[in-house]
């Protein structure tokens, strides 16, 4: 979804609404503003609910830092706080501050979460500050926060209070914000496995950019194609399965063709026209697919049965992927046969040759969790793709659940050799 020609109070309203939804703020907390171009601030309400918000409740104060005279509410405490980000960095036009509990349980410890666990959040995101207690509202708060902003840093972890992350628009402020938060999750569920596991020396991953083309009109299938990509894209992020910025779908519709999420667009606001056609490794005319095209593609080339791809960041399943622990599926006689053996990859791999990676899929290892980086499953169609990383995020989440019970028992080999007979499973 394009907001640029949205009206700012609009906009506000759109991104807290989200905020709420998932659960990053309550009915009183967080703040959002954007600074527009004739120098006004427009910043959410104090004290009304933040699930119910209306693009007039939304206050504006001008240049002067006088508010406007008819909005219906006082702007938030914190506009001052907001201001002075504004003052000390102009390049920042938008301001996220909420309190989602991963984040506040970091702001509690008065650590900040590793970004190094995960490559694209590193390379994304870069460093968090870490600010002062001061109490909320106050000018040492401001102080404190502008410090941090002044310093370079566009995310600011506040004490004992939540987080604060500034960009060049509120909804790249949001996937900023939101990233943070997946990955705070994603270390404390890591933590109860075992150690995270940091990359040390992270390279950028890049490939090489493909050419484009006009393509010609759509056919049927194509367009079907389209729209239920569009619609698992939705499904998969109100599943936290899928972020703003992380996770990508593709759907092969030939031999040479295939369809892809693009890159840099969020997940939830997709369309379909945003999907990407690629057409013998050149792509669609003015958009540009995600990076994992590439390997998609060497996974579409090696295995002809397979015809749906997803890759994700699931908050569980990736807590595996960062750590040590081992993640055997032989939980639940379900999760056993729909994800088999997943297989790992170390993240070095990744800076290798894509059809090394697509040699690793098989019958047997339709999901692999690539190491620090993403889980990727496999399927036939799209909607087997998608229930393998469900399937997956649902087992990982219950082995972390039960070592707060006690020892995990896992279904015994002769229990797993009944079910692949039962079932006919590929040995």
């Amino acid at each position: 979804m394009d907001v640029q020609y949205m009206h700012p109070s609009e906009q506000l309203v759109l991104v807290m609404n989200r905020i709420y939804e998932n659960g990053m703020t309550t009915t009183s907390g967080g703040n959002l503003s954007i600074f527009d171009n004739e120098g006004n601030i427009w910043i959410t309400p104090a004290s009304v609910d933040k699930g119910s918000l209306r693009p007039r409740d939304i206050c504006c104060i001008k240049p002067d830092g006088t508010p406007v005279t008819d909005n219906l509410h006082a702007p938030s405490i914190e506009w001052p706080i907001h201001a002075g980000i504004y003052k000390e960095r102009p390049d920042i036009k938008a301001l996220v501050h909420a309190h989602p509990p991963s984040l506040v349980a970091f702001s509690c410890a008065r650590i900040v979460p590793k970004l190094r666990l995960i490559d694209y959040v590193y390379t994304s995101l870069g460093k968090v500050a870490l600010a002062p207690y001061a109490l909320p509202g106050s000018l040492e708060l401001g102080a404190k926060i502008a410090a941090s902003f002044a310093e370079g840093y566009n995310l600011v972890l506040m004490e004992n209070h939540g987080g604060m992350v500034g960009a060049i628009n509120i909804s790249e402020a949001f996937r900023r914000f939101e990233m943070l938060e997946t990955l705070a999750t994603i270390q404390i569920n890591a933590n109860k496995l075992g150690a995270p596991r940091a990359l040390r020396n992270i390279q950028k991953l890049t490939s090489p950019p493909l050419s484009s083309f006009i393509p010609s009109s759509a056919t049927p299938a194509e367009c079907a194609a389209r729209r239920d990509m569009v619609k698992l894209a939705h499904r998969a992020y109100k599943k936290d399965i899928l972020s703003a910025a992380m996770g990508n779908i593709s759907f092969r519709l030939d031999e040479n063709s295939f369809l892809i999420t693009p890159k840099s667009k969020d997940r939830n606001h997709l369309t379909e026209d945003d999907i990407v056609l690629v057409r013998n490794m050149h792509a669609e005319e003015h958009k540009t697919p995600s990076f994992g095209v590439w390997l998609h593609k060497a996974i579409f080339d090696t295995h002809p049965d397979v015809n749906a791809i997803m890759s994700a960041c699931p908050p569980h399943a990736m807590a595996f992927a960062i750590t040590e622990a081992e993640f055997d599926t032989r939980t639940i006689p379900e999760s056993y046969i729909y994800l088999r053996q997943v297989q790992r990859v170390a993240w070095e791999r990744l800076l290798g040759d894509p059809q090394e990676i697509a040699k690793l899929i098989s019958p047997v290892t339709p999901v692999l969790m690539l190491e620090n980086s993403q889980i990727l499953a496999t399927g036939d169609t799209l909607i087997r793709a998608f229930d393998r990383v469900e399937v997956a995020e649902a087992t990982a989440r219950s082995i972390i659940a039960t070592k707060s019970i006690g020892d995990i028992t896992h279904i015994s080999e002769h229990e797993v050799e009944e079910i692949n007979t039962a079932f006919r499973l590929p040995r």
